[in-house]
């Protein structure tokens, strides 16, 4: 058998056990489940185990195959796009600042904290940004051939 058909099999398992468990939690009634802590914990943690295993799965996988196009492929231009994104992340943190604040909840977020979220957030801007210039990029150059 070659991968492909045994991760498809996997896959087909997983989904089939994800279903059983969904319609398990579809089959409660809602107030049931928010009042009930032991139905909680039968009903919602095995669909959570499944969805770690599949995310555990993912990784290993996901993992796997770049170490693996890494020694088969170009070194030089995934050592670039890794500096790439580096530099974004290193811009966005430079240029964001953090001030320890209350939550709604009373706890107090610190500063290094608040400064790390602005740099996800403003990385996430700045990718996003790329990533659409690319696609109207891609989409003119296109149209004018």
């Amino acid at each position: 058998m070659t991968l492909h058909k045994i991760l498809k099999y996997i896959a087909l398992v997983i989904g089939v056990i994800g279903l059983i468990l969904l319609g398990r939690i579809l089959a409660e009634n809602d107030d049931a489940i928010e009042a009930s802590a032991d139905l909680q914990n039968s009903l919602l943690d095995p669909f959570m185990w499944v969805a770690y295993l599949v995310l555990a799965v993912v990784l290993v996988l996901v993992a796997f195959f770049v170490i693996k196009g890494l020694f088969k492929g170009n070194i030089k231009n995934t050592l670039i796009s890794l500096g790439a994104f580096l530099a974004v992340i290193v811009i966005a943190y430079v240029i964001t600042d953090g001030s320890e604040m209350t939550l709604k909840d009373g706890s107090v977020l610190s500063a290094s904290g608040a400064h790390w979220i602005s740099a996800g957030l403003v990385t996430f801007y700045i990718l996003a940004g790329v990533a659409i210039l690319a696609m109207i990029f891609s989409g003119v150059k296109k149209l004018m051939k």
